[in-house]
């Protein structure tokens, strides 16, 4: 599955090149619990198409019923500049569109963007490309800027700021499947996913849609993927031949997470390798992650891929994991 606000914005860009009215829905700003984050986008065609989304439903349901003719109504879109609604204000309407006990959205609504602008943005997003995007609520008008680097949703009285892009992007060293089920997840989830292993008998995966092959040797794989700081890289092999000097290669980027499969006694071994006849140091290996994963007592290959999906998730989201979810020491609290 491709990145979801990619999806949005072409989706969008589709029905206003054909001549369709519709809309873009922003979440700018959150009071207490929501269920979305700042900077979520949901188009919404006059029709009654809807594609993203900025709750769990039930505001959907809401800006369809006011916003379109889906329901063979006399309403219509309207026009003109950008416009701001509150949705959850009260407890009523908390209950009513299914936000959490005290929660408040605030969307802008953008009638009618431009498909010109919107071809632009898709297209730089579509080759891998940050970009700003920025809104004058006055009226409306759109400009577009590579960014340089990935930012927080901003708006004020004259501006709504918004960076999009590029997909989060996973290389996995390794194939079989383990790699199969974490490709899977990952794609689901919104990753590219690129395989990488050199021996022709492993590579099992390259039927999964979506999925790069490689077949360079994991640390030349590194170099080429250009992990930046919404990659991944996650070693597969169990074979130090292939997994160390890639990890060393990614240790060496801006990935924000860098792991390998493996026992603790395994893990363990690695990083004396490293340290012994590879002049790293325990600082040096502080982002390498293993063995991987979460612990949820997993034993097969779905399960295994559904602990190591929610540890990335969660490093990429910034959520900190209890300690006591880690495989090492919660086989360790086990054993004890």
């Amino acid at each position: 599955m491709e990145n979801l606000d990619v999806m949005v914005l072409r989706t969008l860009r589709d029905w206003r090149q054909a001549g369709e009215r519709a809309m873009l829905a922003t979440v700018v700003r959150t009071w207490g619990s929501s269920p979305r984050p700042i900077g979520s986008i949901m188009a919404l065609a006059e029709k009654g198409a809807v594609v993203g989304s900025v709750s769990g439903g039930c505001i959907e349901d809401d800006l369809v019923a006011r916003y379109t003719q889906a329901h063979g109504g006399d309403q219509h879109m309207p026009g003109g500049a950008p416009a701001f609604v509150k949705y959850g204000i009260t407890a009523d309407e908390a209950h009513r569109f299914g936000l959490p006990c005290g929660g408040t959205l605030e969307l802008l609504l953008e009638f009618d963007p431009d498909p010109e602008s919107l071809q632009a943005l898709v297209a730089q997003l579509e080759q891998g490309q940050l970009m700003q995007r920025t809104v004058r609520l006055a009226d409306g008008a759109v400009t577009i800027a590579p960014a340089a680097s990935p930012a927080a949703l901003e708006v004020n009285g004259e501006h709504l700021v918004n960076t999009f892009g590029p997909e989060y992007r996973m290389l996995l060293i390794g194939a079989g499947q383990l790699s199969e089920y974490l490709a899977t997840m990952a794609r689901f989830s919104g990753f590219a996913v690129t395989l990488c292993d050199p021996r022709a008998e492993y590579r099992t995966a390259s039927d999964i849609p979506g999925v790069s092959v490689s077949t360079e040797m994991p640390d030349d794989a590194v170099k080429t993927f250009k992990p930046d700081r919404r990659s991944c890289v996650v070693a597969l092999t169990h074979d130090p031949k292939l997994d160390d000097l890639a990890l060393l290669e990614a240790l060496e980027t801006d990935a924000f997470y860098v792991g390998a499969i493996g026992s603790r006694r395994n893990a363990q071994a690695r990083r004396d390798r490293m340290i012994e006849h590879f002049d790293q140091t325990e600082a040096s290996l502080a982002r390498l992650r293993g063995p991987i994963g979460i612990y949820i007592g997993s034993k097969t290959p779905p399960e295994i891929a559904v602990s190591v999906m929610a540890e990335i998730l969660a490093v990429k989201n910034a959520v900190q994991l209890p300690p006591e979810t880690e495989v090492a020491r919660a086989k360790s609290l086990r054993a004890d």
